[in-house]
């Protein structure tokens, strides 16, 4: 009789989960989350790094006040501009504070934002490489150093100078990365020197400890009712949505804003004070690419018409940037977090959700959610991700095609070079790619007619030349 009261009591209560929101800028994530946690007693924890610094709303694309409801918003504007910008570690321990006090007053927290990597610290368990502490943060995260570069100089060598120490130090990982990726190379030299330990022995631990776990069912996800909803909407729809935001965001103050930028750091710079622009808030979208602008308008040498055409030059590398960097977003959601997803088993945790059509948001967007969130929270099962929309059946259905035919076994991996073409790939798909591509069947017919005529002229007892005269001589 009381494990059937349990039983009851279990399948009434509520289960309140933990919801991330992710997807590319201007799909449509924050007004989600907005949605969400008015209807669920939920609060807004922000997961954009830019979006952390405060008197820069339009720039850095946050929610305006008048369209968050009354929800509470955490960790949103809440930095300086001349703060340095939170590493992962720091905003996972902020991040995991924030929740815990939000699920202690019996509320659902909402985490939502376009820093991708900051969603995944806070998602999984495992440490990131190099994070250097454990669960309770009680130990310094190695990765807060300020400038490694002053520690260890090399690291601010060439790529073939940080390559070859690395091949000294660490010869799986030189292996493992393209010999023009610098930064990658200088992040595992980085580990080594930070901890005293290989980065591929650090990796392989990692991945035996990610193993172990799922084999012991113990879960990767650090909330057992998580869900993840991807807000998306096809690529040509979304590009002519960043485009307008953009002038959308020219008539809210963007220029007054990237101008105010431009004056603290002349102030800073007249203290005598240098700011470090290739870090923070500095490398936002907006400020960047405005920056040549204002630098002419105070030279006062360019003419009024040169001036009028860099300021609508900037405004359209700012259309640009936008457009890539949302397509970054979207790789990183079907590369990164559908892989950390896959290990841990929990792919049906993310449900996309189409958003290419505004005016259908009510039945795209907000509809499914709540459904979705209401089924979690009454311990119902939840419907399958590929059944919400056509977009999601076509995304969801790639990569589950794709994971049947591939099954990790090797944490690191390494690159592929071509002798052939003088070409390095950086994964085996690009491996695989290439040997199937016109460029290296052309370079092997070309290899062989190389190799036909040298052995050719070796028979004759000539050089390749064709030259009797490259015979020995005596």
């Amino acid at each position: 009789m009381l494990s059937a009261l349990r039983s009851i009591w279990h399948g009434q209560r509520i289960m309140n989960p933990f919801i991330a929101v992710v997807g590319a800028t201007g799909t449509g994530k924050s007004k989600l989350a907005v949605d969400l946690a008015s209807r669920f007693n939920g609060e807004i924890i922000n997961g954009d790094a830019m979006q952390m610094y405060r008197g820069l709303p339009i720039i850095t694309n946050q929610i305006p006040t008048e369209e968050r409801n009354g929800i509470p918003h955490h960790l949103l504007s809440c930095i300086d501009l001349d703060a340095e910008p939170w590493r992962i570690g720091l905003f996972k321990r902020e991040a995991l504070r924030v929740i815990e006090d939000i699920r202690a007053r019996g509320k659902v927290p909402i985490l939502v934002g376009g820093t991708h990597y900051y969603t995944q610290a806070v998602l999984f368990k495992e440490q990131l490489v190099g994070e250097g502490m454990d669960d309770e943060g009680e130990r310094e995260q190695i990765t807060e150093f300020t400038s490694t570069s002053k520690q260890w100089p090399i690291l601010d060598s060439a790529p073939e100078v940080l390559l070859e120490k690395l091949r000294e130090v660490d010869p799986v990982m030189a292996a493992r990365w393209h010999p023009k990726d610098a930064r990658k190379i200088r992040r595992s030299l980085e580990i080594y020197f930070q901890t005293g330990r290989k980065a591929s022995e650090i990796y392989k631990e990692q991945f035996s400890q990610k193993r172990k776990a799922i084999d012991q069912e113990e879960g990767l996800l650090r909330f057992e009712n998580t869900l993840v909803f991807w807000v998306h909407a096809e690529k040509e729809v979304l590009n002519a949505r960043l485009d307008a935001r953009v002038d959308d965001m020219v008539k809210q103050g963007l220029m007054t804003e990237a101008e105010k930028m431009s004056d603290y750091l002349q102030e800073k710079a007249s203290q005598g004070i240098e700011v470090d622009q290739t870090r923070g808030v500095w490398v936002s979208i907006g400020f960047k690419e405005l920056a040549p602008y204002f630098k002419a308008i105070r030279d006062g040498e360019a003419s009024e018409k040169e001036i009028e055409d860099l300021k609508r030059n900037s405004l359209e590398l700012i259309r640009i940037a936008t457009r890539q960097y949302g397509t970054s977003q979207v790789k990183w959601i079907r590369n990164k977090l559908w892989q950390a997803l896959t290990e841990a088993g929990e792919t049906r945790r993310l449900y996309l959700l189409d958003s290419s059509t505004v005016s259908d948001w009510s039945k795209c967007i907000t509809g499914p959610s709540e459904e979705i969130v209401q089924l979690m929270q009454q311990n119902k099962p939840t419907p399958d991700p590929k059944s919400l929309s056509q977009l999601a059946t076509t995304e969801f259905g790639a990569k589950e095609a794709q994971a049947q035919k591939r099954v990790q076994t090797d944490p690191i991996g390494k690159c592929y070079t071509c002798d052939v073409c003088q070409k390095t790939m950086a994964s085996e798909d690009q491996w695989h790619i290439h040997l199937n591509s016109h460029q290296h069947k052309k370079g092997l017919k070309s290899a062989s007619r190389r190799a036909q005529r040298d052995e050719y002229f070796r028979k004759k007892g000539i050089g390749s030349s064709g030259d009797p005269g490259s015979r020995n001589r005596t």
